[in-house]
């Protein structure tokens, strides 16, 4: 959808970054978890371009490889770097040991290694899809090291 008024807003204001997740403080961690990795928009445009994703170390190298059709969009661009960090940060939840989501008061996930150490992978979503570095396979490979 293109809306002339809303592209000069942008231009001005910028576009909208990030993704909030507002729990009570009891929920079920699988339920965030299981939330958080529907990356419904990301799994589209990976399945369009014939890459699976499997939740696996070897998907974020192949989304890494993608051309980047999506940087054209002003529309699709915020959105899609939600999902690639949050499908970024339910790979590393899903395979490195210790890891799990953590939500701040703010309502912003991040990943919380096992050290204590948060990754914020939101913004390492936005900035592989806006300019394509770091790359995914990277920001696991430094997280995934122990």
């Amino acid at each position: 959808m293109n809306i002339p008024f809303l592209g000069n807003w942008r231009k001005k204001h910028g576009a909208a970054f990030g993704v909030a997740v507002f729990t009570d403080g009891d929920s079920d961690r699988e339920g965030v978890a299981e939330l958080l990795s529907e990356c419904e928009l990301l799994r589209s445009q990976a399945e369009q371009a014939g890459v699976e994703l499997d939740d696996s170390a070897t998907s974020l190298e192949a989304l890494d490889q993608l051309l980047p059709r999506w940087r054209d969009d002003e529309e699709i661009l915020p959105w899609l770097g939600n999902d690639a960090g949050l499908y970024l940060g339910t790979v590393i939840v899903r395979t490195v040991a210790g890891a799990d989501w953590e939500i701040w008061t703010s309502g912003r996930p991040t990943v919380r290694l096992a050290g204590g150490r948060e990754v914020d992978v939101v913004s390492a979503g936005h900035e592989w899809a806006t300019t394509g570095a770091p790359e995914l396979s990277q920001v696991y490979a430094e997280v995934a090291e122990p």
